[in-house]
């Protein structure tokens, strides 16, 4: 199945359509006693040099782990939220996937990076042929609209959880839709310096050239993670993760190839075994650095 195809996808899989509280945030709310961390596994997200050590302490964040944000301008985003930190906590944008939901996004990359950051989950609009009034399902207009939507969102979250977050490089994560429009995002010049890691998930491979690698190198793009579930994927990230590492990007293939067209189950589990790739000391900046490191195996 192509990535691009404007068709509904398969529902997420089941651990992420779990019913998770929701809770509405509109105004800025002083947090309280402090309250245990959620449990489970997951790949800690890489931290920025400054968020731990010798970051001042803050009161510990507390609350339900998924909040709707209001957005102005733009329908409400999902928040995961790092529930007990004290410290800055770095920040993932996770984006859907045509046919798809905010909230599926930010259960699954919770479960993958586990409770230690922001995975802010921008909502996009409405799919006018949604299952039911109580199932709805949404989309990405386009790279523009929703790099305009990311913008208002991290206003409105700086605004919501001010000191809480880190003023370091953001992670960008999509799947298929949210994938292909990252691309473009991201290797933009206006964002220099902000998405030095992207992690792309049955999607965005066919929009990598030498032309948009070297932009992304320029911008201060260091690492691209490909997941795949279907063959035609791994063929396909493969050759976009040459072009990347031409220009001096690190970058690297995971995952399985009958999982499907989705990032839950085995293609998650493909993300989270390789996230210390994400994490590693990173190469030195730019093209003119000298030759791209070995692709990792």
């Amino acid at each position: 199945m192509s990535a691009c195809s404007s068709s509904p996808q398969e529902p997420a899989p089941a651990s992420a359509r779990e019913s998770a509280s929701i809770t509405p945030v509109t105004t800025r709310a002083e947090p309280s006693a402090a309250s245990a961390s959620p449990s489970g596994a997951g790949a800690p997200i890489a931290v920025p040099p400054g968020s731990t050590g010798l970051a001042p302490t803050l009161s510990p964040l507390d609350g339900p782990p998924f909040v709707e944000l209001e957005v102005p301008g733009f329908e409400a985003a999902v928040v995961a939220v790092p529930l007990g930190a004290t410290a800055p906590a770095p920040l993932l944008i996770a984006t859907h996937g045509n046919y798809d939901t905010p909230a599926w996004q930010c259960q699954t990359w919770r479960e993958i990076v586990g409770p230690s950051a922001f995975i802010l989950c921008p909502r996009g609009v409405a799919r006018p042929d949604s299952p039911s009034r109580d199932d709805v399902r949404f989309t990405y207009a386009t790279n523009a609209q929703l790099e305009k939507e990311i913008e208002a969102a991290l206003t409105a979250l700086r605004a919501r959880f001010g000191g809480h977050l880190t003023d370091g490089p953001i992670t960008y994560a999509g799947f298929s839709l949210g994938a292909i429009m990252g691309v473009a995002i991201a290797a933009r010049a206006a964002h220099e310096g902000r998405y030095e890691a992207m992690v792309l998930v049955e999607g965005g491979h066919d929009r990598w050239t030498p032309g948009t690698a070297k932009a992304f190198a320029t911008a201060g793009g260091r690492r691209v993670l490909f997941a795949c579930g279907q063959a035609s994927c791994f063929l396909d990230a493969k050759r976009a993760a040459a072009h990347l590492e031409r220009a001096g990007v690190a970058a690297k293939v995971v995952g399985v190839k009958d999982a499907g067209h989705t990032y839950g189950g085995a293609v998650a589990d493909a993300v989270r075994g390789a996230w210390s790739f994400l994490e590693a000391p990173l190469p030195a900046a730019g093209p003119s650095a000298g030759p791209p490191p070995p692709r990792p195996q």
